[in-house]
């Protein structure tokens, strides 16, 4: 089961690696940033996160926070959801 979600893990990250950002479609709100692995971050403040779904397997999550300089990211990255039963 491990070796299945590290291989789902590893295909999102490269689909990941490969979509450029999209223009948010509302003004105002920040650019979705894909997080890769090695990416600096420059967190001064989480502003919010994501709730993690009862699933059991790989799911988006979403943080938004503020860098140094005031300018407010997005950021998706990938998790266990909380239904995996230990073991």
């Amino acid at each position: 089961m491990k070796t299945l979600a590290l291989l789902a893990l590893a295909g999102t990250s490269a689909f990941a690696l490969a979509a450029e950002p999209v223009e948010s479609a509302v003004a105002g709100e920040p650019v979705i940033e894909q997080y890769h692995y090695g990416m600096e971050l420059d967190i001064a403040k989480v502003l919010s996160k994501s709730e993690i779904p009862d699933v059991c397997g790989v799911v988006p999550a979403y943080m938004t926070y503020e860098d140094h300089q005031g300018k407010v990211h997005r950021l998706e990255y990938v998790v266990f959801g909380q239904g995996c039963g230990n073991g």
